[in-house]
């Protein structure tokens, strides 16, 4: 049997391995999914993670549970090499790399976080682009409130309760818009603190945020936000975060023990550096508008990208040259045309090219709070973000999640959020090592 090899198990290499099998005969071909996590992240639930809307497990979909046909390889890909038909595999924990053979391969390794060199970020800042982040972010607000209740009204108080958002896309304004919600939620469970105790800071270098809607809604967006409490710094940098010392480009400095950085996606290196196929300035990899990877006069043969790591001519833009925007509509919708085109050439027949128009936009910014746009038509305020409910509630792949998660949203609408921290669980062996420490006075 041919061997599909899937490298990276995201929106576009969950849904391409999920059709795959659907569309596949009993032994017509082998399909394996490499990923050294063994579930899809589906992202647009992190902020409600973040704010304790959504449980944790319940925006990972288990890869194992719904890939029943497909071989699972929990590894990470350090190599393509295309010209031999193989890739290179890092287990981890010390073992020694590993080399993987394939016919066809279909890339969807997806992007990752950029980072720029700010003084500080690397040390202090943490991202949201996964669910492990999304729970440590929570856990971090939360117990900064437990800390913040004992101690009275001063700089180290203040600091405590100051976070700093840095990126006004989707993900940065989402997860703003829902920690200030669960900031300002929590002052009822906390008296000594108040309104003015927080301090919220969204930074974004360009003049307007959430690009995503056309400038009036992000402009009512970032009012509303202003209105419940929060600052947006436009046309502002981050310069330095060294030791929760924060500094911005307009002159603004605070102290800050929760910095979020989500200043946008950033070239997945494997794809950028370590592969023989063709990649464009951006290190994304060049496919064709069949998802096929190279151009109509040097195409490469048995290849295939989609997703955030793939240029995919958008032919259902007015001006030519331009590429699908990277987000989850074009990643679920690439990979299912992307399994339909990979059995067609198997089965000797053309592939088709990807063509779709945005249904539109709806980002949540906070419980109750949403807005949505599609063409001229826009939506604010609770309406929204019924809509930016339901709608990932359809989306979310699995009766199995769309179950769970109605099933978390329902009881918070009468009980509310859990207010628990479970910062602890990130050092799990503390309480045992101390328990078994010799006392002081032995």
């Amino acid at each position: 049997m041919p061997r599909v090899l899937v490298v990276g198990g995201g929106y576009a290499g969950f849904y391409t391995a999920w059709r795959l099998e659907k569309l596949l005969r009993p032994g017509e071909a082998e399909v394996v999914l490499v990923d050294p996590r063994p579930y899809m992240t589906y992202q647009p639930f992190l902020p409600e993670v973040a704010a304790g809307s959504v449980e944790a497990r319940h925006a990972a979909v288990s890869l194992r549970r719904h890939l029943r046909r497909t071989r699972l390889v929990p590894a990470a890909v350090t190599r393509i090499d295309h010209a031999h038909r193989q890739v290179e595999l890092d287990h981890g924990a010390g073992e020694e790399p590993e080399t993987l053979g394939y016919d066809v391969l279909v890339v969807t390794a997806g992007a990752v976080t950029r980072r720029l060199p700010v003084p500080g970020v690397g040390e202090h800042a943490i991202g949201l682009k996964h669910v492990e982040e999304a729970v440590a972010i929570r856990d971090r607000l939360l117990t900064s409130f437990d800390r913040a209740a004992a101690l009275p009204p001063g700089p180290e108080r203040q600091r405590l309760l100051t976070v700093v958002v840095v990126g006004g896309g989707f993900s940065g304004v989402e997860g703003f818009g829902e920690l200030l919600s669960l900031a300002t939620a929590l002052l009822r469970a906390y008296p000594p603190l108040t309104l003015a105790d927080l301090g919220f800071h969204l930074v974004e270098g360009t003049g307007r945020i959430l690009p995503e809607v056309s400038p009036g809604p992000g402009e009512w967006v970032r009012r509303s936000l202003e209105r419940r409490g929060g600052h947006v710094h436009l046309e502002t940098f981050l310069t330095s975060a060294e030791d929760g010392h924060v500094v911005l480009s307009d002159g603004t400095r605070l102290e800050s023990d929760l910095v979020v950085w989500t200043a946008g996606n950033g070239a997945n290196p494997v794809v950028a550096r370590h592969t023989d196929l063709p990649v464009n300035e951006r290190g994304l990899v060049v496919v064709r508008p069949d998802l096929r990877v190279g151009t109509d006069a040097d195409p490469v043969p048995d290849a295939w990208a989609a997703g955030d790591d793939a240029a995919v001519p958008d032919l259902s833009a007015p001006e030519g040259g331009t590429l699908t925007v990277p987000n989850a509509q074009h990643a679920v919708r690439q990979g299912r045309l992307l399994a339909r085109n990979v059995v067609a050439v198997l089965r000797g027949r053309q592939p088709e090219p990807y063509v779709h128009r945005s249904l539109g936009v709806v980002a949540t910014l906070g419980l109750g709070r949403g807005i949505f746009q599609s063409g001229p038509l826009v939506v604010k305020g609770f309406p929204a973000w019924l809509m930016h409910r339901g709608y990932h509630v359809l989306a979310v792949p699995t009766w199995e999640r769309k179950v769970r998660v109605l099933a978390t949203w329902l009881p918070a609408l009468v009980f509310g959020r859990d207010i628990v921290s479970l910062q602890s669980v990130q050092h799990p062996r503390d309480a045992f090592v101390a328990a078994g420490a010799p006392r002081a006075d032995r």
